[in-house]
């Protein structure tokens, strides 16, 4: 079964639209006083915030400094994301190949003979990071060589002439000299300059308007802010033109980028099964993934499937989350690079706007105090029946008993008991899974209780780690 098939069938399998939902009076003020206070306690001088709830963008806003000259950010101004571009080049490569321009299982020496491994290398690893090629910047602060403008060729002769890092697909290395090449594939087969492209067929169809990342560097526009530990917050300065080129050259509002969001979710541009392709994992030739697509990643966080990339210029940090099956997405862009507000952001408003998980709604307490009581009264020989549901009686027999109290009179008080996830439910108790330790031993202690805050417990086990 080709890969285009089997994402044709995964794409069969998309939810159907959910109903859009406002933001009710409390979820928006519980979201101003997360951006409010996260802001205050990092230091990051402005973030602009685009929420999409039920396939529709429900919140649009800004707050903060977005420059010495812009006293108050707008949600009009257009921030830097960076790598969140890649996505874009992605999508238009996707059409390149339905075009019949290329295939992105094409080698990159039909291409760019001069590139190494481009006789092994294949588009689809140039866009899934698994190409072998060396990244140009992996560091997070702009290097000497930054100072002075760059052509796509001149990082190629630079860094896309070095050896391999690995033999490709073998390994994902995040590579942005990998996008570089592929910016440049997608200019040969389109027979037209890459932004070009980007305009007449994203840009437009979509209504968005952004902007050449090189071109936002001014006083118009937001500016990018250093801090050094916990020293003054400063402006940066940015790197010379050509430096993220296809690797990362968008500037655009969270709107603008909310809207492209809406037309992944929508299946719009182009066939759901090429969405679908980007959005699968690529896998490795061990048969392991990193979870990256082509231009996007897929995990499996808090039971739902989430897509979601980062990016980084000099001085901007932004973060863009899906999740598909909720129609839901949080963009945030802060015109700093320093801290970690854009992922305290996303998952302080996911959890506010995301609907809640039946899997999530056990409100229970970890009830580490009563296992610590467990565990002493077991040590002493004394253990309560009382809190113990007949099953579990019947379990604690002499030998177990005896079993457990010569273990732990051995090790005596834990050192310390640590929930190991959310309490969840099942057959009618209450699932709680803990660490216990000893100094340096620890065990794994697997529980089920009844529920209420100090209900029976149907089950008590320690186990090695």
């Amino acid at each position: 079964m080709n890969h285009k098939l089997i994402c044709a069938l995964a794409a069969l399998a998309l939810p159907l639209p959910a109903a859009a939902q406002e933001l009710s009076a409390a979820e928006v003020a519980a979201i101003d006083k997360s951006v409010t206070e996260t802001l205050g306690s990092t230091g990051v001088p402005s973030a602009e915030i685009a929420v999409v709830r039920g396939g529709k963008i429900v919140m649009n806003r800004a707050w903060g400094k977005a420059s010495d000259t812009i006293a108050m950010a707008t949600p009009d101004l257009p921030y830097q994301i960076a790598s969140n571009s890649k996505q874009f080049l992605g999508v238009l490569l996707l059409m390149l190949e339905n075009d019949r321009k290329l295939s992105l299982n094409d080698k990159v020496a039909k291409w760019l003979p001069g590139v190494s491994g481009a006789d092994r290398i294949t588009i689809r690893q140039l866009l899934s990071h698994t190409s072998g090629l060396q990244d140009f910047w992996p560091q997070d602060y702009s290097f000497a060589a930054m100072e002075q403008p760059v052509k796509p060729q001149d990082i190629i002769d630079r860094w896309g002439k070095k050896p391999l890092d690995y033999e490709p697909g073998t390994r994902y290395q995040y590579s942005n000299t990998g996008y570089v090449v592929a910016g440049l594939i997608a200019e040969k087969a389109g027979k037209k300059p890459l932004w070009q492209q980007f305009e007449q067929r994203l840009f437009k169809p979509l209504g968005i308007n952004p902007l050449p990342l090189d071109e936002t560097n001014g006083p118009k526009f937001p500016q990018g802010y250093h801090r050094n530990a916990l020293g003054p917050v400063r402006a940066a300065t940015p790197a010379a033109k050509g430096w993220l080129w296809a690797a990362g050259e968008l500037s655009m509002t969270a709107a603008d980028l909310a809207k492209w969001n809406i037309a992944r979710m929508e299946r719009k541009l182009l066939p759901a099964a090429d969405w679908a392709e980007q959005e699968t994992p690529v896998l490795l030739q061990d048969g392991t993934t990193a979870g990256y697509g082509l231009g996007i990643y897929n995990v499996l966080a808090g039971g739902r499937r989430k897509l979601d990339h980062g990016g980084e210029s000099v001085g901007f940090l932004s973060q863009n989350t899906l999740w598909p099956d909720s129609k839901t997405a949080v963009v945030v862009l802060t015109n700093a690079d320093f801290s970690g507000a854009t992922g305290t952001l996303t998952d302080k408003i996911a959890a506010i706007v995301l609907p809640k998980s039946a899997q999530a709604s056990v409100d229970e307490a970890a009830r580490t105090d009563d296992v610590r009581g467990v565990l002493t009264s077991i040590t002493a020989g004394k253990l309560d029946p009382a809190a113990l549901t007949v099953n579990l009686q019947y379990y604690f027999n002499n030998e177990t008993i005896g079993d457990y109290h010569d273990t732990l009179v051995k090790l005596g008080p834990p050192t310390a008991v640590e929930a190991l996830r959310t309490p969840r439910l099942r057959g009618g108790f209450v699932n709680r899974n803990f660490r216990v330790k000893w100094g340096e031993t620890a065990m794994r202690l697997i529980t089920y209780a009844e529920p209420g805050e100090h209900g029976r417990w149907e089950q008590f086990i320690l186990m090695p780690e």
